[in-house]
């Protein structure tokens, strides 16, 4: 082979090296871009505002439903509230919807008050609750024997935050049993569940206000006492409400928030991990990422 040849040959070799090399260098960041390009176009549907009460379910349900919304590329803003300016901030289109309305008894004023104004999605828990809640080593069994043993109960109701529809429906229950010796004791359901535990501890006497389900009746023996006046109620569900316009403007967020639906067992199941790990976003999180073909019965076919 002469020089020449042997000189072409070489200088071919190397530039389709250097052509290889550079291919092989471009092409993964070419990709790279393209996927940040899609990543933001995912992460750019816009913000959800998810109005919700202070209540271990209404915890656990909302964080969960945020997650799932930051799966489908939305952002998501939480607003705690109690249960009055909940309603109106939906209704007056504040918020974009929220999964806390304990229907047709608890939140039955709310309801009425805001009914033309919002969006009912239909329930998305059924089978829960309310009332008044004693350990099981309490000797009575009904509301109306409780006057006769206010002193065990040192005369309180341990309530949770005012404008909760429990809270308005204890008011009514105090007066049709006559319930004069007792006093209804306003917190949260952080502080209703620490007097609980207290109780518990020292075998004492408590009555306060419960709801099923919730992650307590998992971890103590309970009971509810009997109203024989049904002012509590019988059996509740919960369901998601909605503003009204949100259908035109975020028609996928609409869709998802009428799909959203789940039993006892696990929005139990994410209580007792917020319980044991005060981590509501982490846990809602964990449950997600592990629930992954319940969660997809959520999200609209067009995502």
């Amino acid at each position: 082979m002469s020089n020449k040849v042997l000189k072409l040959t070489v200088l071919l070799t190397v530039t389709m090296m250097l052509l290889f090399a550079f291919g092989c260098t471009q092409t993964p960041e070419a990709d790279n871009q393209g996927d940040q390009a899609n990543d933001a176009q995912e992460q750019d549907k816009g913000v959800v505002k998810l109005g919700y009460v202070q209540w271990a379910g209404e915890i656990a349900s909302t964080n969960v439903v945020s997650e799932a919304l930051k799966k489908m590329g939305y952002e998501t803003e939480l607003i705690s509230l109690g249960a009055a300016a909940m309603w109106q901030g939906v209704a007056e289109a504040e918020y974009d919807f929220m999964t806390s309305a304990w229907l047709p008894v608890t939140h039955a004023d709310y309801y009425e008050q805001t009914k033309d104004e919002i969006d009912d999605l239909g329930e998305n828990l059924s089978g829960v609750r309310i009332g008044w809640v004693v350990p099981e080593y309490v000797t009575i069994d009904s509301i109306e024997e409780m006057n006769e043993n206010a002193e065990k109960f040192d005369g309180k109701i341990i309530g949770i935050d005012p404008g909760a529809g429990l809270m308005g429906k204890s008011e009514i229950a105090m007066e049709e049993y006559g319930l004069d010796n007792f006093e209804l004791v306003s917190g949260s359901g952080a502080t209703m569940t620490a007097a609980l535990k207290e109780a518990i501890e020292n075998e004492e006497w408590v009555v306060v206000t419960g709801w099923s389900p919730h992650w307590k009746f998992a971890q103590w023996d309970l009971k509810y006492l009997e109203d024989p006046k049904k002012v509590f109620g019988e059996e509740e569900h919960v369901s998601t409400i909605a503003r009204q316009g949100l259908k035109e403007d975020m028609p996928e967020v609409y869709e998802f928030a009428d799909n959203f639906h789940w039993d006892s067992d696990a929005i139990q199941e994410v209580m007792l991990m917020n319980m044991e790990n005060d981590d509501p976003a982490g846990n809602a999180k964990k449950w997600v990422e592990e629930n992954e073909d319940k969660v997809q019965e959520w999200i609209p076919d067009s995502k």
